[in-house]
């Protein structure tokens, strides 16, 4: 029996309701231990548990043949990465929506909140541009490569926050 992956379109729904009460509670309880990481630690976190996520896609995908039109795999690659990547939006877009509240001046509060939602709209629409170029890649490497580029790309970006966590602590101004 094949499934289509569409169907799993609710899975990143769900993983949303079921972590975020768990996330809330981690940051609480890290904050009571006075464990609780800074921002720029978290969008880190964020960033490399994504690309984890593409990670599994791309180990997934790995018995997909150069140049294959369609492929079966099974469910359980697309579920787990729809867990890390849900994961890792848990440490990301909550954290940054109160950070935007925290960090920006009182009277441009509503044009920052403003802002996160056309970057991310950006983000999207790159994304979006980025996936369209698949056919191309899979043609000359395979769907595992196109899937480790992704895995590697927000790995990277994690590891140059975490690198930058001192300065983003003195941008902050003391903002916790």
């Amino acid at each position: 029996w094949e499934m289509p992956a569409s169907w799993l379109q609710s899975v990143n729904s769900f993983f949303i309701i079921a972590l975020a009460p768990l996330f809330g509670a981690l940051w609480i309880r890290l904050a009571q231990k006075n464990m609780n990481p800074r921002t720029p630690i978290k969008f880190a976190l964020g960033l490399i548990i994504l690309g984890l996520g593409f990670g599994i896609l791309a180990w997934g995908s790995n018995g997909i043949p150069q140049g294959a039109k369609t492929a079966s795999v099974s469910m359980i690659w697309l579920v787990l990465a729809y867990f890390f990547h849900t994961a890792g939006e848990l440490c990301v877009s909550p954290v940054g929506l109160s950070y935007v509240s925290k960090l920006a001046p009182v009277r441009l509060i509503g044009l920052m909140f403003g802002v996160w939602f056309i970057a991310n709209f950006i983000a999207n629409w790159a994304g979006g541009m980025t996936g369209s170029y698949i056919d191309q890649i899979v043609e000359s490497t395979s769907m595992s490569t196109f899937f480790l580029i992704f895995t590697l790309i927000p790995i990277g970006a994690g590891v140059v926050l975490i690198l930058l966590k001192g300065f983003m602590k003195k941008m902050m101004h003391g903002i916790d």
